[in-house]
């Protein structure tokens, strides 16, 4: 990974409204990305993750703080960032009578290098599998975001700024993109990914950064953030729950959080499986089901300091 900050924000904060009606969207944001990486930024939905990207394209102006891109700042310099950037927008809006070749074409000439940018998208289309020549009304959701995709990246530009990018595709396309994302960073490249999905965060991120109700709350490397060995475990008896195993299963060191619900029992469960296999062998096990813990339960056994879960 080349050295070097591309995205620099010190105490970025955007708030609505004033006095007891204020709201605090981001608060004294204080974040680096490096050059060359992959930098996953997470949150569940809400936590102020497109207010960031919002401020960075100066699509809406902090309330305090600055921010620069390239060394340059967002505020001052937003037309020479925005030629050097691609971006793709959680809600994508486009042109709903033109075909993709259209919109590729216009957006192009625009850029400059026309050809050169439409030779890489068509490249970039095929192996998404997008069909260019139909209308985008006549796209299913998941076709528009192929397109979205093709726009940011056809330029090939220094820095990718995705906003969930991946949702509403279907897991085949999804390794097509984490490929993409792989060599682009292998080009020396940039992306800053906004993403609530774990795996794939896991699959492409070198660092990410934790935002919980506008605040970052830490920034790790992937293998320490997702290094969490809980999973849930729900269990459903034939008959009924054998006698005594609630509280059974409740004195053991390695499960916590048990619900019962008639003949099922859920629990979250650290380590082995033989300890529990070997409490429920008195009844006939209908069903055993293994969840791996979603990404805000990560973040609570995170925030809460909730190592043996770590």
């Amino acid at each position: 990974m080349a050295s070097g900050s591309i995205i620099e924000m010190r105490g970025l904060s955007k708030t609505y409204g004033s006095g007891a009606k204020q709201t605090v969207a981001l608060r004294d944001l204080d974040l680096s990305v490096e050059r060359g990486e992959i930098f996953g930024y997470l949150g569940p939905n809400g936590a102020g993750k497109t207010t960031t990207i919002r401020l960075l394209l100066d699509l809406i102006r902090p309330s305090q703080g600055s921010a620069t891109i390239f060394g340059l700042d967002i505020r001052a310099d937003s037309v020479e960032i925005h030629r050097r950037i691609g971006f793709f927008p959680a809600e994508l809006s486009l042109w709903e009578g033109r075909t993709g070749d259209q919109i590729i074409h216009y957006v192009a000439s625009v850029r400059g290098d026309a050809r050169g940018i439409v030779k890489h998208a068509d490249e970039l289309a095929e192996r998404l599998d997008l069909d260019t020549t139909k209308k985008v009304r006549d796209l299913s959701s998941g076709n528009k975001r192929k397109l979205g995709l093709v726009i940011a990246m056809m330029h090939s530009p220094e820095l990718l700024i995705l906003d969930e990018p991946t949702g509403g595709l279907d897991p085949l396309v999804q390794q097509t993109f984490h490929s993409m994302m792989d060599e682009y960073r292998d080009k020396g490249k940039t992306v800053f990914l906004s993403s609530h999905v774990l795996s794939e965060v896991q699959a492409i991120c070198d660092r990410v950064g934790i935002l919980r109700d506008g605040e970052l709350k830490a920034v790790e490397s992937v293998e320490k953030i997702t290094n969490v060995e809980f999973t849930w475990v729900d269990v459903s008896f034939r008959d009924a729950l054998p006698a005594g195993l609630q509280q059974q299963l409740e004195s053991m060191p390695s499960i916590t959080d048990v619900s019962t619900n008639g003949a099922r029992v859920r629990m979250r469960m650290i380590g082995d499986f033989d300890p529990l296999l070997r409490a429920i062998s008195s009844g006939y096990v209908k069903s055993l089901h293994v969840e791996e813990p979603t990404l805000e339960e990560i973040f609570l056994a995170y925030y809460s300091g909730d190592k043996e879960a770590s």
